[in-house]
C-alpha cells in the first residue's frame, strides 16, 4: 500500500506570470503582475503562438524548471526520467524530473530544480536513504519526518556543461546556463539544466523511486508506492542516449516496457525558442534521434559453449 510521507495546503504555493523577450542571440525574462495561486496559473496555462520562433515579445503563465539528471552508478551514466499522470492535460508521459518555480524563487530557479530532485528522486540503501549535495550544499530532506535519511554517504551532484546561448532574469545571467524554451500549449517559459549525480561506491542494494505529489481534495499529498517505482533509468554510451529503459532494485537493472509510451515535451524538437508539441511518441523520438531498438540475441549466441557446439553438430547434419 503507498504510503503517504507529507502533506501540503496547495494554496501555499504561488508563482509569477512573465514577460519573456528573444532574440536570435539570448532569452530574457521577468517577473509580471501578481503571485498566482496553482489554480489561477493553470487558468492562464492557454495556447499561445509567435509568428518569428527565434524572435518575439510574449507574456507568459509560469515559469518551469526540469533537470536533465544523469546518474552515474557502477561505473555507467544514465538519464534519469519519472512518470507522471499530468491531470492539467489529461495524459501520463515519462519526463525530466521537473515542477513549477515559486515567486520568491524565479530569480534563482537552479534552487527550486536542486530541491526537485530532492523531492521527486529517491535513493534507499538497506541502511536507509540517500542524503545528497550540490557541489558544498546539502539538499533538504523533505521527508526526515517519514524516512530515514543516511548523511554519512551522500550522493553529489555537479553541473555539468551549460546552454550556448545565455538566459538572463531581467538583466542578471542565470548561472549553469540552462537550456530555455517557451512552450506555445502552456504558454509557460522551460528551462532545463544539466546535472549529474555520482552514488557512492559504498552504497550497496541501490534501489530507486519516484515520490510525485498529487492533489487529493483540499491537499498536496506525497505518497511512496513501492509496487510502483516509476523511476526509470536510460543508458548512455559515448553521452549518446540509447534506445532502452529500466528500473533499478537492490543493484539489478529490470528492462521496463516501452509499448505505447510517451515522453514529455521537453523530448519533442524545438525550433528556435518554441516547442509546440505536447508529448512526442517513444517510437517518434528514438527516430528524431537516430536510434533504433537493440536486436535480441540469436539463440546461437545466447547457448553455453558446449551447448553452442552440439547445436552446430545437429544443425551441419540436418544440412
Amino acid at each position: 500500500m503507498p504510503r503517504s510521507l507529507i502533506r501540503k495546503n496547495p494554496s501555499d504555493f504561488k508563482t509569477l506570470p512573465l514577460f519573456v523577450e528573444a532574440t536570435p542571440e539570448g532569452l530574457s525574462y521577468q517577473t509580471i503582475g501578481r503571485p498566482l495561486n496553482f489554480a489561477q496559473t493553470l487558468q492562464k496555462r492557454r495556447p499561445v503562438n509567435v509568428a518569428d520562433n527565434q524572435r518575439f515579445s510574449l507574456e507568459l503563465a509560469n515559469l518551469g524548471v526540469s533537470v536533465r539528471l544523469t546518474l552515474n552508478w557502477q561505473g555507467r551514466d544514465y538519464w534519469v526520467l519519472v512518470r507522471q499522470r499530468r491531470q492539467d492535460r489529461g495524459d501520463v508521459v515519462l519526463k525530466l524530473i521537473s515542477g513549477y518555480v515559486p515567486a520568491h524563487e524565479v530569480s534563482l530557479p537552479l534552487h527550486t530544480a536542486i530541491q526537485e530532485i530532492a523531492e521527486e528522486c529517491l535513493l534507499e540503501t538497506p541502511e536507509g536513504w540517500l542524503s545528497g549535495r550540490f557541489n558544498e550544499t546539502w539538499l533538504p530532506a523533505p521527508y526526515a519526518s517519514a524516512l530515514h535519511y543516511r548523511e554519512a554517504l551522500p550522493f553529489r551532484l555537479t553541473p555539468l556543461s551549460g546552454a550556448a546561448r545565455p538566459v538572463r532574469c531581467g538583466s542578471q545571467p542565470l548561472i549553469e546556463r540552462p537550456r530555455a524554451y517557451v512552450h506555445l500549449p502552456t504558454a509557460s517559459l522551460q528551462l532545463i539544466y544539466d546535472l549529474r549525480l555520482e552514488v557512492p561506491k559504498e552504497a550497496k542494494s541501490l534501489s530507486l523511486f519516484h515520490v510525485d505529489e498529487r492533489l487529493e481534495g483540499d491537499q498536496l499529498v506525497a505518497r511512496l508506492d513501492r509496487k510502483r517505482a516509476d523511476l526509470y533509468l536510460m543508458p548512455l554510451t559515448d553521452g549518446q542516449p540509447c534506445a532502452e529503459l529500466y528500473t533499478l532494485h537492490k543493484d539489478r537493472l529490470h528492462s521496463a516496457s516501452t509499448r505505447g509510451l510517451y515522453l514529455a515535451e521537453s523530448f519533442a524538437r524545438q525550433e528556435g525558442w518554441v516547442v509546440s508539441d505536447e508529448r512526442i511518441r517513444w517510437k517518434d523520438w528514438l527516430v528524431q534521434q537516430g536510434l533504433s531498438v537493440p536486436g535480441k540475441e540469436s539463440r546461437l549466441k545466447s547457448l553455453t559453449g558446449k551447448a553452442r557446439q552440439i547445436f552446430r553438430k545437429v544443425v551441419k547434419s540436418k544440412a
